[in-house]
């Protein structure tokens, strides 16, 4: 059985026998892999009302400590995107009264970010939803197979300074 990958290495090997392209049959397999599972994935967010960008935002609100509250830089780190961005996340969910913002009790001058009840109650809804699309994506590898998948991953993520 070949895929999109394999027919794009052979090609590269009829063009250009001389260059090893064999680095596109990981990065070419993970970029078509996160396209695929990247629709999939919209598909459960939007039967929820959402997209990536707002359930990334619920979801990290969900799972931090309660009260569920973060400042906007805890929230922007954990997106990996730029403060505008998480500005204009923050408010399409703060209108649609997922998340509030408000000042900092600990100094006054700091925002924090909230998860509504509206909030938790949507993303305790979706999350399940989620787990079963991202369970089904990837049925078709055993468990010892997720795992090694899951540490070689990690190792190509820390090598590129992804670390904690």
């Amino acid at each position: 059985m070949t895929d999109h990958v394999d027919h794009v290495l052979a090609q590269w090997q009829d063009q250009r026998p001389d260059l090893d392209v064999s680095p596109m049959a990981v990065l070419g397999r993970l970029s078509r892999l996160s396209q695929l599972t990247g629709a999939e994935l919209r598909k459960t967010f939007t039967a929820h009302g959402l997209d990536p960008a707002s359930f990334d935002v619920l979801a990290t609100l969900r799972r931090s400590e309660p009260p569920h509250s973060l400042t906007p830089t805890e929230l922007m780190h954990s997106a990996m995107v730029t403060s505008g961005a998480i500005t204009q996340r923050l408010d399409r969910l703060e209108d649609r009264g997922l998340v509030r913002r408000s000042r900092s009790e600990s100094d006054g001058r700091g925002i924090r970010v909230d998860l509504t009840d509206t909030g938790r109650t949507l993303i305790d809804d979706a999350l399940p939803d989620h787990v079963a699309t991202e369970e089904r994506l990837l049925a078709p590898l055993n468990p010892k197979q997720r795992a090694a998948l899951a540490d070689a991953l990690r190792t190509l993520l820390e090598s590129l300074g992804d670390a904690t």
